[in-house]
């Protein structure tokens, strides 16, 4: 896998902004300078506090770790995680010495990463509840990186997200996605693609999350955020979920703590229909697993990086 493409060193940074006038968001100040949730109803919202992803984010550690060495952070780096869930690539990115704010829409995980940040004694790491497509609050040019691993992908109004995410990035930072592909015949996207298949067709308006992963759109995202076509770059990665135990306990998990098939679940269980989700999505895992004993499954995911010029 080819290395994450950064901007110029956190060093050379540090030395363009004690020249220009710049905005500093410290995490000792973030409780009073942004506020993160919208007024509005937000179904996002409902769907990632159902179940406890806690449990499927613990299958993912070891590839958001090794991710995150790829990011090119430096100690005292400011760094926005947005749709963190309970710090996957937060936890590295703050054991490497940035200064780390996490926002997700999901209380319950907000709360868990807090927890673990504390048990961990990491005090240069905060997680706030907030919207991705809606960051207000959180005042211009505040972080040198803002990553987003399969978190921002899944807020509503992708051309709000995508501006926001430039807004609060300064100049010559930089952002980093990492987004499922539509389509693609590795886990998520086949996890998300049956579970359609049982679910009532999504409300009228609705942008599918997984048009993140189609390069064109994503352009065509931040272009109207400012940011020309030569700035972003685009690269195909792996991302594998390590489980214990055998494939079939493993879709239990999904199926008991992963919003998106609890609802698939539901639905095909109205439709007297769940023994059968349930043999799809067990076909699907034993044929993808890679090992004998116990069960990983490596996920292939559209790579973006955008300069912030």
């Amino acid at each position: 896998m080819q290395e994450f493409a950064t901007r110029e060193s956190f060093r050379s940074r540090q030395v363009a902004a004690a020249t220009a006038p710049h905005i500093s968001l410290r995490l000792s100040e973030a409780n009073d300078k942004v506020a993160f949730m919208n007024t509005a109803p937000n179904p996002n919202k409902a769907l990632w506090e159902k179940g406890d992803f806690t449990r499927i984010a613990d299958t993912m550690r070891e590839s958001g770790e090794a991710l995150v060495q790829r990011l090119g952070i430096t100690k005292g780096l400011k760094v926005l995680d947005l749709g963190c869930g309970d710090g996957t690539t937060a936890f590295p990115e703050a054991k490497l010495g940035a200064d780390v704010l996490g926002i997700d829409i999901a209380r319950n995980l907000v709360d868990a990463g807090n927890r673990r940040a504390q048990e961990h004694g990491l005090t240069n790491l905060k997680f706030h509840e907030g919207d991705a497509s809606n960051l207000e609050q959180v005042p211009d040019n505040s972080f040198d990186l803002v990553v987003s691993i399969f978190g921002a992908m899944f807020a509503p109004k992708p051309f709000d997200v995508a501006k926001e995410m430039v807004r609060v990035t300064r100049p010559g930072g930089w952002i980093v996605m990492g987004n499922w592909i539509p389509n693609d015949p590795t886990l998520v996207a086949q996890i998300l693609k049956i579970s359609s298949n049982y679910t009532p067709p999504p409300p009228e308006g609705f942008v599918s999350p997984m048009t993140w992963g189609v390069e064109s759109n994503v352009i065509e995202r931040f272009a109207a955020a400012g940011v020309p076509k030569d700035d972003i770059s685009f690269g195909r990665d792996t991302f594998t979920f390590n489980f214990p135990g055998e494939p079939s306990a493993y879709v239990d998990v999904f199926r008991i703590y992963y919003g998106p098939t609890m609802n698939a679940f539901e639905a095909a269980e109205k439709q007297g229909r769940a023994a059968e989700l349930q043999k799809e999505l067990e076909e699907l895992f034993n044929r993808q697993n890679t090992i004998q004993n116990g069960t990983s499954i490596p996920a292939t995911f559209l790579r973006v990086t955008v300069n912030r010029k």
